[in-house]
Order: structure tokens, then C-alpha cells, then sequence
């Protein structure tokens, strides 16, 4: 178990795709870290997968959950709220764009496109949120995950980087309403990592090669080092921060590049 002890605390971790997805290396620690989880997998095709993974926690729940979908968000809290009582924690690993607006040039994005990328990736936190709230009757943490195209330009990432922005703006203007209800909003900007939903940005490897090259440590991240800022998000540990976004990145975001 880590130094951060979260025994007797309870979750929900959205997102969840594959064991390399960040949403999993996050439900991973923190499950190590002794809490108890629910995971959330979009579409049929994916819950064997996540099942199969929930299995290694202890007392994990596994819910369908599409993010455009008010009913199946609300039965997710709904069969949380009559497992767990209550939650102290949350963290909203999701996004999606259409493949075709993830290329070519970004002001022929398609307005299905455009709407789409940005209530999936951005607004599907507003909801999540208004539910989880009543849950954290003592207080809470909400986690999401961003990249730093939210504001710099990134050749392949286009609508997405645009929904980035939109999310890092959602967590503020939460951070500010659910202040007085001890509920902290954060986001980690993570480095560029291999996982089911990069496979669909076009010049990934390079994007890769060169953080390796220009961040401060010389190196990519770790999918373990996302969690473990997660870990501490979630944790009393960062009880003073909210509102904010923490760069998880080997140093990329400082450097002149």
C-alpha cells in the first residue's frame, strides 16, 4: 500500500478503457492506496475488458457509462449512491473527437464534429459533477485530465485541443461554485502517453520524440506518475488546492520550445 492511505474512502474513476489507459493507472493506485472504486466503461465492447480488471480491486463496481447519455449518467450515481452511501472522490478520464477532425485543417472542422468533441471531452464534466455533489457529503476531490494543447497549437490534435481548453475552463468555474461545499476541482496536464485514445493522433511518435528531447528531464512521463499525482489529488493531502492545473510533463511546459 502507498505512504497515502485512503481506507474507508470511496470513488468513481470514468473512463476507464484498457489497462494502458490513464483512467486505469489511476484506479490502480488509488485501489492499492486501499479505496474502493467504481468504474465506468463506454459501449459493450468494452466491459469484459474493465471487468476483467475490476477483478484485481477489492469490491470494485463495473457501470455502462456513455457520457452523452443524461439517463445512463444518472443511473451510474443512482447504483453508486446504493452501494457506497457516499464518495469522496472523482476523477473524469474522458474524451473522444471524430478521427477525421483530428486531421487535416482545423477551420474544416464540421460543426457535428466541433459539438461533439467539446460535450464529450468538456461538458460531460458539468454533469458528472451536479451528481457526485450530493455524495460528498464530507467534502470532496474531482480530478480531470487535460494536455497542454489546450494552449498551444499541436499538429493532429485540432478540435481537441480546443475541448481541452473548454475543460480546464470547466474546472475553474466548478472549483468556484462547489468551493463552499469543501468540493476541489483540479486537472493534470499530462505528457504525451501511449494509449488507446493517442493512437488516433497523427504524428503521435513524433510529439513523443520530441518531449523526450526538449523537457527539462529528458525523458517522457509515466502513466504511473499521472497516477500518483491523481493519488494525491484525491488525497487530504491536497486539502488547499483547487481550481487548478498541475503539469505533469518531465518540465515540457516550461522550457522555450
Amino acid at each position: 500500500m502507498y505512504a497515502i492511505d485512503l481506507s474507508g474512502k470511496k470513488g468513481i474513476v470514468f473512463g476507464v478503457a484498457n489497462d494502458r489507459s490513464i483512467a486505469w493507472a489511476i484506479a490502480s493506485i488509488l485501489g492499492q492506496a486501499g479505496a474502493r472504486l467504481a468504474l465506468t466503461y463506454q459501449g459493450d465492447r468494452l466491459e469484459e475488458r474493465v471487468s476483467r480488471l475490476a477483478d484485481s480491486l477489492d469490491g470494485a463496481l463495473v457501470l455502462p457509462c456513455d457520457a452523452a447519455d443524461d439517463d445512463q449518467i444518472a443511473e451510474v450515481f443512482r447504483r453508486v449512491k446504493e452501494t457506497f452511501g457516499e464518495i469522496s472522490f472523482l476523477v473524469h478520464s474522458i474524451a473522444f473527437a471524430n478521427r477525421e477532425d483530428l486531421e487535416g485543417r482545423f477551420s474544416e472542422t464540421g460543426r457535428e464534429g466541433f459539438r461533439i468533441a467539446l460535450e464529450i471531452s468538456a461538458y460531460s464534466l458539468l454533469p458528472l459533477v451536479k451528481h457526485a455533489a450530493p455524495l460528498m457529503t464530507g467534502g470532496g476531490s474531482v480530478v480531470a485530465m487535460t494536455f497542454q494543447a489546450s494552449q498551444r497549437v499541436y499538429p493532429g490534435y485540432n478540435v481537441m485541443g480546443t475541448a481541452k481548453a473548454a475543460l480546464e475552463h470547466a474546472v475553474r468555474q466548478l472549483a468556484a461554485e462547489f468551493g463552499e461545499q469543501d468540493i476541489r476541482l483540479n486537472a493534470i496536464s499530462a505528457g504525451p502517453l501511449e494509449t488507446l485514445a493517442a493512437r488516433g493522433i497523427s504524428g503521435f511518435r513524433d510529439m513523443r520524440r520530441m518531449h523526450a528531447e526538449k523537457a527539462a528531464l529528458k525523458r517522457n512521463i509515466t502513466g504511473d506518475e499521472v497516477a500518483k499525482t491523481a493519488l494525491f489529488l484525491c488525497s487530504d493531502l491536497s486539502s488547499g488546492i483547487t481550481g487548478s492545473v498541475i503539469p505533469v510533463d518531465a518540465g515540457y511546459h516550461m522550457m522555450a520550445v
